[in-house]
C-alpha cells in the first residue's frame, strides 16, 4: 500500500563541487542547464515525492550550490565533507523527514517513473530499506529508507564506506533491517548514465543534445531506443570502473582496521 498516512516522503541529493575526478561536475552545462538542475527538474516529475533537498557541505567552495538552490527556491542543507551519512541524519533531523530517498548529483538521467516505482514498492512491502536492484544502467541508482533506519545507521556505523556512501551499513545488516529490492531491469548494467568524469560528461552531452526538450523530460526507454540506433555513444565511456569511489572506500577500510589492531 503506498503511504496513506501524510509521513513525509523527501528526496535528499548529496551534491558538492569538490569531485577530484571532474571538479565542479554538478554544474556542467547539458543542454545549457547545470547538470544538477536535471537532477531537480527530474525527480520534480515524480508523484511519490513530497520535496527535495538538497545536501551539500560547509566548504566555502559549495556556497555556490546554495546560491544555486536560493535562485531555483529549493531547500538546502550544509554539513560534513566526509561524513556524508552525517550529512544525511542531520539534514532529515532539521527538516523532519520521515522516509528519505537517497540520490546522488551525478545521476542527471534520474527517472523520476522509475524513483516512484521504488518509493511505491518501500510502502506496499513495508520495507525498511529498499532500492533499484539487478542489473540497471548506473545513474538510476536510488534507494528509500525510514528516518529511525537513517538514525539507526548513524548511531551504529563505523567504517570509512560506512559513513562516506550512507547505505553499506544498512544492507550489511539484514537481521536488522526489513531489506528488498525492485529487480526492474535486467542486462543493463554495462550501460554508464553517470558523471564521475570527461568521458561521462561527452556522453551524457550526446544524449541531452540528441533527447532534450524544454518543458517535457525523455525516459530511460528513449535512451536505451537511441543507443540501440546509436551504439558508438555508449564507447565514449564504456572503459570506466563501475562504482569506483565505493571501491575505493572499501580500500579506506582496510586502513581504518588495520589502525584499529592492537
Amino acid at each position: 500500500m503506498l503511504n496513506q498516512s501524510n509521513e513525509k516522503v523527501s528526496a535528499i541529493i548529496q551534491a558538492r563541487m569538490g569531485s577530484t575526478r571532474l571538479p565542479e561536475k554538478i554544474m556542467k552545462p547539458l543542454a545549457g542547464k547545470p547538470a544538477l538542475w536535471h537532477v531537480i527538474n527530474r525527480l520534480g516529475y515524480s508523484k511519490n515525492i513530497d520535496e527535495i533537498i538538497i545536501a551539500t557541505t560547509i566548504n566555502n567552495e559549495d556556497s555556490v550550490i546554495e546560491e544555486f538552490c536560493r535562485d531555483y527556491k529549493v531547500t538546502c542543507f550544509r554539513g560534513s565533507e566526509q561524513d556524508v551519512l552525517d550529512r544525511y541524519y542531520q539534514a532529515a533531523t532539521k527538516f523532519s523527514v520521515d522516509h528519505i530517498v537517497r540520490i546522488t548529483s551525478d545521476c542527471p538521467l534520474i527517472d523520476p517513473c522509475v524513483v516512484d516505482e521504488v518509493v511505491a514498492g518501500y510502502f506496499e512491502g513495508n520495507y525498511d530499506l529498499y532500492g533499484l536492484g539487478n542489473e540497471f544502467p548506473d545513474g538510476l541508482d536510488c534507494v528509500i529508507f525510514s528516518y529511525p533506519v537513517l538514525k539507526n545507521t548513524w548511531k551504529n556505523a563505523s567504517l570509512p564506506s560506512e559513513r562516506e556512501h550512507v547505505g553499506p551499513y544498512m544492507e550489511k545488516h539484514p537481521e536488522k533491517y526489513r531489506t528488498g529490492r525492485l529487480n526492474k531491469f535486467k542486462g543493463l548494467s554495462h550501460h554508464r548514465w553517470t558523471l564521475d568524469e570527461q568521458a561521462d560528461l561527452r556522453f551524457l552531452e550526446e544524449i541531452f543534445n540528441r533527447l532534450y526538450r524544454e518543458e517535457e523530460i525523455f525516459l530511460t526507454q528513449e535512451i536505451l531506443d537511441l543507443l540501440e540506433k546509436e551504439p558508438q555513444l555508449m564507447a565514449l565511456n564504456s572503459h570506466i570502473i563501475r562504482n569506483e569511489g565505493y571501491l575505493k572506500s572499501l580500500t579506506d577500510d582496510e586502513k581504518y582496521l588495520d589502525l584499529k589492531k592492537p
